[in-house]
């Protein structure tokens, strides 16, 4: 018949699973650490565009705080719904993060009756990255105007003649276009394009007249004298072309107010660990904290945007409302 332990005896073996357990714990938590792997980020534009070039400026020092690669998987089309839906049915273990948009997170849902995802509900917003100017950029040769006001008398006094550009139906330079318009009674004919190249490619060559596209992506024609520059629509003017006017300075009945400015920012599954999106938004507050990536995106004509990630659910919900009035207001929409 076995020996039966002692009570003494069960005491001492009870403290040695307790110091065994003690030892393990911390062990097992570091193996469960996050990211234990390459991080993607799942881009809804084309490759140089205004959205992939803010992307690859944090790229780097982005995968340097979080330890591991941070990899750009570019699922581009339809305004960025392609790469969104992705991430929606992604898993939600902080590995497929969407860069997305003010459009991709706020006004599609006011254009796309039938998305196969809820640009709020089914993700979680992470950090924003910045805020992006868009300006209201003219090829001269094709609308010869020097401000804004000459530039709406033009337009008013010959409704349906011109074109301006957009980097695809429902992406910021449409909408803020269509705001512009709806506040000012213009008539004018939009044609999208896939990316943003292509668009402001084409304002150059005299295909359309104009486009409000970001003052980042602008900026190479206009320091060459290709394009003019007649209005930014931010707030406030922008240090990278601070001789250009706000739209909402022109004195023009109804630009009063007038901020059609978007962000960037990144966005995890529903359901994702909230211990990650911490870790994340800390990882990306560092990095647009570096003095060199600040310069780097003012330089650009973009401002720095820093938020926790409640706060940045709150952007994002205000941005929805926004976007659905401005879509009602111009009787835009995709489907």
């Amino acid at each position: 018949m076995p020996h039966s332990l002692s009570s003494r005896s069960r005491r001492l073996f009870a403290a040695a699973g307790l110091a065994l357990g003690a030892c393990a714990a911390p062990v097992a938590l570091a193996q469960a650490e996050w990211p234990q792997q390459p991080v993607t980020l799942i881009m809804g534009f084309p490759a140089g565009s205004g959205v992939d070039v803010v992307a690859r400026t944090i790229q780097e020092p982005l995968q340097q705080k979080l330890g591991q690669p941070v990899v750009i998987d570019y699922k581009s089309g339809a305004a960025g719904n392609i790469a969104s839906e992705y991430v929606a049915r992604a898993r939600p273990d902080g590995y497929t993060l969407a860069f997305g948009t003010a459009a991709t997170h706020g006004s599609n849902a006011a254009l796309y009756k039938k998305l196969p995802f809820d640009v709020e509900a089914d993700f979680v917003p992470v950090a924003p990255v910045l805020d992006v100017s868009n300006v209201l950029t003219i090829n001269p040769e094709v609308i010869n105007v020097k401000t804004l006001k000459e530039f709406v008398e033009l337009v008013k006094a010959n409704p349906g003649k011109y074109n301006y550009a957009s980097t695809g139906n429902g992406a910021g330079t449409h909408m803020a276009f269509a705001e512009l318009n709806s506040r000012l009674g213009l008539q004018m004919v939009h044609v999208p394009y896939k990316g943003g190249p292509e668009a402001i490619a084409s304002v150059v060559r005299g295909e359309t007249c104009c486009i409000m596209n970001q003052v980042q992506t602008v900026l190479p024609q206009y320091k060459a004298g290709k394009v003019r520059l007649l209005g930014v629509t931010t707030a406030k003017p922008v240090a990278a072309v601070k001789e250009v006017p706000t739209i909402a300075a022109s004195g023009i009945a109804g630009t009063q107010g007038f901020d059609s400015s978007i962000w960037f920012g990144v966005f995890a599954p529903k359901g994702t660990d909230a211990r990650i999106v911490d870790k994340l938004n800390a990882a990306i507050k560092s990095v647009l904290e570096q003095p060199e990536i600040r310069e780097k995106f003012e330089g650009q004509g973009n401002t720095v945007r820093i938020e926790t990630p409640a706060q940045f659910k709150a952007t994002v919900h205000a941005n929805r409302v926004k976007w659905a009035e401005v879509a009602k207001a111009a009787n835009v929409s995709i489907d």
